[in-house]
């Protein structure tokens, strides 16, 4: 059935995908509507507009926060952080492309899924976009004492503190430079999320224009997916939104770039921490390529760049991980689909200016090989596969599965080409298949797109450890500019405007307004799924029958034996590199193809664990995994026994390879993880599992790395670290071990005949037991300033907490999200400008932890932290905002992940004691957790004098800072 306001354009099954695609039309405005119909409560919504800016102020971003924070129907100051409070979404968020602005969000219950698709159509079409809002979330001038007109200027605004921090990362200014270089004349040469070099220059008039010309039905495409009816969905759309709008003659499309006649060569500087510049420069080739609408350009393209790059075995990936003049390849590598036009990669990082030359003819000379000689025709088939595999497996892990399945979609729609297609695409694969079956199709892809294309640029991206503070330079000279022009009144308008917002920001508005959801509409109970425990070989098996669409998901568990400090801090390196090396007789580049034709993957991963009922107790997993379609669930089972077993670690440029690339991955991800790594150095010395963790994968994990990739200069050193690794695996291959199988019931039997096989052919370990690891003893009190190259700062304050199991976590869990909403959020992100800040509670590492995200502040918001506690217990809190703070932590516990997900969750929560009945009942009591419980456990955990702090900042912003009483550190 179809809303009248609608016409069917058309409808598709899509069986591969278990469900129907319907599109329509509004007859009106010409809005589209794409309806994934699926047997799947989780719905999801998600509208998009084509937004294509013409500069770098930020327009397309600064106003899809600024839309969020309030509309016609609901003019409260805050509706989107508020209904974050008043839901059970799955999901919820905004986000700004390069050319397109989208709001999503997902549910699992049907008034809530009404109540979010109010509010968001109201905020996309109907906002206030108040200056002051736009003061907030974009960019102002404030006085750094706000109420003297004597003292310094400054910039604040929550997106350019966010882009400041956002540009703080090599990787992000190497994909602007390449994006602006590659294309010279469209959107894509601007820096859609903001420069914070050009911020400031976005005027509020500007925001106001670019919402009339571009949010409206006539560009605009709705998404929905799930079992709710598309003409459900119709009747609001037309009711809310759509009645309200004429058919408006707009064409924003964007257009072919104009195509340079020969390649460019190109050098730029991002800013560096400190004076030493080895071997940290940038090499990257970006060539232009086809349309993203032409879909079946798309797969040849995708194609080609995975028989390139796919694993160590493509022959450009070889090449660059192989050379001399660089580190690693460039996390740029690949083809990107986020433009009209599509992109591809290929680079190093790790290298020197003085080799930009040699690493482009390296490029160039591993491409006519290609052209010349083509690859195996095994190879081309093994990345078909891969194809085939990504379109079969159900996600849901990160955000939901429908969002995932919008999202492949988004791209077709807003440059007007086909949306059904996009995921209707098996036929699409079969033309590929077919064409990737005629003599000499790689050869002539790789001299289509890249040997005879000359729309290339070579960027070169070089360390400047001057350039920070000559940008905050200018930025001060700028401001000091500005106030130098200053007249009374102009002094007086800047005051004004703080004194407003300040007035603003405290405003207490009615939330009533917003519609919301309550305890009683929360599920009873948490779905869990179940295992069968069936041994195989005689080890112990737990099996989970999921909608897995044709996949089946093995782990290999094991126990990890009592294990010496070396011995643990080497199992992160054993994990990231047991399936990167040779195994069974095979060396690595053989192993790596054998992987990508017959799997989806095989990794490992090494993980710690407090006891539910005492966090100074621990167990240790290091689990092999991998999946597969079923009909090679067979190799599946044999290659992961390999992997255990057999792993080599006597290829040693290989291990030289992966410990750099580990290396610049790790530094590579500090800045956009920074509030995460600043929480676990907070509580480093609180539980010997948060010690381990931060020596794992926090801050001390990444000096470790930068250690033992320094101190790799010889062979010896090599080979010492080779037999290490080996001994450690040869350890856990003899420690006890259990099985893991998700996959759907009918193929189970099979499984389990095969697995035995493998298992019975080579001998049984022992089996799995619940032995304890015992651990070192945390060392106490932290108060660190961590330094790295970063123009935001990242804050945390940690004090010690309880275990899980503890009757007094789940009010603390509750008190995270309290102090959030009612303080925090308010504090450091509306009145401090910080991208994010918020509080939770961390069972694992027995803390009760504070953070900020991208802060312009260090001591004011440690100072916040405190504040938020003696806010706590003062008067002025509403009996509804406790609810709030229990639901938003239900939504957590209740949100569901893919199908291999949910048992991956399960599986190894009863491993550390936390039991199906505990798990409920752990729910129950968030249910049941008061105000009165709330300021016990702050009182009772959150002392002063037991509080860690840790930060993340630069050594400029750390000096400015003055006294922190912080020792620093540097990363």
């Amino acid at each position: 059935m179809t809303h009248p306001a609608f016409e069917l354009v058309r409808s598709e099954r899509v069986s591969a995908l278990n469900l129907t695609v319907e599109e329509y039309r509004h007859h009106v405005t010409g809005a589209r509507h794409i309806h994934l119909a699926a047997a799947d409560d989780n719905n999801a919504f998600l509208v998009a507009f084509l937004t294509v800016p013409q500069d770098s102020t930020g327009v397309a971003h600064i106003l899809e926060h600024t839309a969020l924070c309030g509309s016609r129907r609901y003019p409260v100051r805050d509706p989107f952080f508020l209904m974050l409070r008043r839901s059970l979404n799955t999901f919820m968020n905004a986000m700004t492309a390069s050319d397109w602005t989208a709001y999503p969000f997902a549910s699992q219950n049907r008034k809530d899924f009404f109540n979010l698709l109010d509010v968001y159509l109201d905020a996309a079409f109907f906002p206030t976009l108040d200056p002051l809002d736009f003061a907030q979330e974009g960019h102002r001038l404030e006085f750094a004492e706000a109420e003297n007109a004597d003292s310094e200027l400054t910039f604040k605004g929550v997106v350019f503190n966010e882009m400041k921090g956002a540009m703080s990362a090599p990787v992000s200014a190497l994909w602007q430079t390449l994006a602006r270089e590659v294309y010279p004349t469209t959107t894509y040469h601007h820096n859609s999320g903001g420069d914070p070099e050009h911020i400031p220059d976005l005027s509020y008039e500007q925001l106001k224009a670019f919402h009339a010309r571009h949010y409206h039905p006539s560009n605009a495409t709705f998404f929905t997916y799930g079992d709710i009816p598309a003409a459900e969905h119709q009747a609001i759309m037309e009711d809310r939104v759509l009645r309200h709008f004429d058919r408006l003659d707009i064409d924003l499309r964007v257009p072919p770039e104009q195509r340079y006649p020969a390649p460019r060569a190109v050098e730029e500087s991002y800013a560096a921490e400190d004076g030493d510049t080895a071997r940290k420069t940038h090499v990257v080739l970006g060539w232009l390529l086809g349309d993203l609408t032409d879909l079946d350009a798309v797969l040849r393209a995708n194609l080609l760049s995975r028989v390139l790059l796919d694993n160590a075995s493509s022959p450009l990936l070889h090449a660059l991980e192989t050379t001399p003049l660089g580190s690693a390849p460039s996390p740029l590598c690949g083809l990107d689909d986020s433009a009209r036009e599509l992109l591809f990669a290929a680079g190093v990082e790790g290298s020197e200016p003085e080799h930009a030359e040699a690493v482009e003819a390296l490029v160039l000379d591993v491409l006519t090989e290609v052209a010349d000689n083509g690859v195996p025709a095994e190879q081309v088939e093994a990345m078909l596969h891969q194809i085939e595999l990504g379109r079969r497996e159900v996600g849901g892990d990160r955000y939901p599965y429908g969002l995932q399945l919008i999202m492949n979609a988004l791209p077709q729609a807003v440059h007007h080409g086909d949306p059904v297609q996009a995921l209707a695409i098996d036929a699409a694969i079969e033309r590929l298949r077919a064409a990737a079956a005629e003599p000499g199709f790689i050869q002539n892809e790789v001299r289509r797109w890249l040997l005879d294309n000359p729309h290339r640029v070579r960027l070169t991206l070089k360390p400047d450890p001057t350039l920070a503070e000559r940008q905050h330079a200018a930025e001060q000279a700028r401001l000091a500019a500005i106030k130098g022009t200053l007249d009374d009144a102009g002094r007086a308008r800047i005051l004004e405007q703080a004194k407003a917002l300040q007035v603003r920001q405290a405003q207490q508005d009615d939330p009533e307004i917003l519609p919301r959801v309550t305890r009683e509409d929360v599920a009873p109970v948490l779905k869990i799924p179940q295992a069968v425990r069936e041994p195989v070989a005689g080890l112990p098996a737990s099996w989970y029958d999921q909608p897995t669409n044709g996949l089946v998901y093995q782990q290999l568990v094991i126990d990890l034996p009592a294990l010496d400090e070396d011995e643990l801090q080497l199992l992160p390196l054993l994990a990231e590199t047991l399936s990167e090396v040779g195994a069974a007789g095979r060396d690595y580049t053989q192993t790596q193809a054998l992987h990508a034709a017959l799997t989806g993957g095989i990794g490992a991963s090494a993980s710690v664990g407090a006891l539910a009922t005492d966090n100074r107790q621990s167990r240790g997993l290091f689990v092999v995994s991998g999946k597969a379609l079923v009909r090679n669930h067979g190799a599946l089972s044999k290659l992961l026994h390999e992997t255990l077993h057999t792993a080599r670690f006597d290829e040693l440029d290989r291990l030289r390879e992966l410990v750099a690339q580990i290396r610049m991955g790790d530094e590579n991800a500090v800045t956009g993880n920074g509030h995460a790594l600043a929480m676990a150095a907070a509580s480093a010395g609180m539980t010997p599992v948060a010690r381990l963790h931060h020596q794992w994968s926090g801050l001390a994990g990444i000096q470790a790395i930068k250690r033992l990739d320094d101190s790799l200069t010889d062979g010896a050193a090599l080979r010492q670290l080779a037999e290490r690794l080996a001994a450690l695996r040869a350890r856990l291959a003899a420690a006890p071990l259990q099985f893991l199988i998700v996959a759907e019931d009918e193929q189970q039997p099979d499984i389990a005949v095969r697995l035995a096989q493998v298992w019975l052919d080579s001998g049984t370990p022992p089996a799995a037991s619940e032995a304890l690891l015992p651990l070192a003893p945390a060392a106490g009190a932290v108060t660190e300033a961590w330094t790295t190259n970063t123009q935001v700062n990242f804050c945390a304050r940690a004090y010690p907490a309880v275990a899980w199991g503890h009757p007094d976590a789940p009010a603390l869990s509750v008190l995270g999200g309290y102090l959030r909403n009612g303080f925090l959020h308010t504090a450091i992100r509306e009145k401090g400008g910080a991208y994010g800040g918020g509080a939770g509670f961390d069972p694992d590492s027995g803390a009760f932890r504070f953070y900020s995200y991208r802060d312009p502040r260090l001591a004011d918001t440690l100072a916040d932290f405190d504040r938020a506690l003696d806010w706590l217990h003062g008067d002025g809190h509403p009996s509804r905002a406790v609810e709030e703070a229990i639901l938003g932590v239900i939504g957590g516990i209740d949100r569901p992940a893919s199908p291999a997900g949910e048992a991956h969750r399960a599986f190894p929560a009863g491993l550390f004691g936390r039991s199906d009945a505990a798990r409920q009942a752990y729910r129950q009591a968030v249910l049941d957790v008061t105000l009165d419980d709330l300021r016990r456990v702050a009182a009772a955990y959150l002392v002063p004098a037991r509080a860690s702090t840790a930060v993340i900042t630069s050594q400029a912003n750390l000096q400015r800072a003055g006294e922190l009483g912080l020792t620093a550190v540097r990363l």
